[in-house]
């Protein structure tokens, strides 16, 4: 089990840099004393104390932080990175960023030797080809994930309200075959329709936009929006995923500068990855 921090991603014009989300890896781990109360307490989540799923703790190999190099070189590094990570882990854990730190993921993902299904849980499609001239930012992971030859499919969930996506993005979406499934649609039906879709279309990656789930669950967004997925709809997915086999998962778009008062985005960011890690161990069982 590893874990990595990926602060950075291609940047728009305009906007601040490094924006507030670039320090979520640093902010989710600084709330580790909640995110889990030691190894030796019992965590009712994942069914007992921590230390006796993951005895070492996992491998926390830092965040990949830019030096002088260009965005085409910190990209290039961070897929190789990822590659070596997906190679030798048997579960690669990431800590973004926004949700452009997904595309060097996806791209690393070739690295699994098998294609690989996506799954995304969002309040937004993020299917844009560009954005003011930029191709790798967080309005387009879906976009270049649906361009490799070893993403066998995407479904998508929790989608909701408006963005900046338009009916070309929709219906680029729709001709690649991206499965959507709205946040009112998880209310209304539960996520037994959705597990009875994704069932043998795995190896899984997981992507979680912190504002696919309610601002009442993770309020610390940059756009948030009422009607989201709660974490109890959330766990059942992951666990799911992990059962079938996850390689790996990312929590995007975590806003530290208005996680207040008490920080709660960055923890339940934090309780989303340790689920998943130990679902994860659990299906190697």
């Amino acid at each position: 089990m590893s874990l990595l921090g990926i602060p950075y991603s291609e940047h728009y014009s305009g906007e601040p840099r490094p924006n507030d989300q670039a320090w979520a890896p640093e902010a989710i781990r600084g709330q580790s004393g909640k995110i889990c109360d030691g190894p030796h307490t019992w965590d009712f989540d994942i069914g007992g104390p921590l230390e006796s799923f993951l005895p070492n703790g996992g491998r926390d190999c830092g965040n990949l932080n830019p030096t002088t190099q260009s965005f085409d070189e910190y990209f290039s590094a961070a897929v190789e990175i990822l590659k070596r990570q997906f190679a030798s882990s048997k579960f690669s854990g990431i800590l973004g960023g926004d949700h452009g730190v997904t595309v060097p993921v996806v791209h690393a993902l070739e690295a699994i030797g098998q294609p690989v299904h996506l799954v995304q849980i969002d309040a937004h499609m993020d299917w844009r080809d560009e954005n003011r001239g930029v191709r790798r930012g967080y309005s387009s992971p879906m976009r270049r994930a649906s361009e490799l030859p070893w993403i066998s499919g995407i479904t998508q969930i929790g989608i909701r309200g408006t963005g900046t996506i338009g009916a070309m993005e929709v219906e680029a979406a729709q001709d690649y075959g991206a499965k959507i499934i709205t946040a009112r649609e998880v209310h209304e039906g539960g996520v037994a329709p959705i597990l009875q879709h994704l069932d043998g279309k795995g190896p899984f990656y997981l992507t979680v936009d912190a504002d696919g789930l309610d601002p009442s669950v993770m309020p610390a967004v940059i756009t948030p929006l009422p009607g989201g997925l709660r974490f109890d709809q959330v766990l059942p997915i992951v666990r799911a995923l992990a059962k079938a086999q996850l390689v790996g998962m990312d929590v995007v778009e975590v806003a530290p500068g208005v996680d207040l008062p008490n920080q709660i985005t960055s923890i339940t960011a934090g309780r989303l990855m340790v689920i998943a890690m130990v679902a994860a161990v659990q299906a190697k069982q």
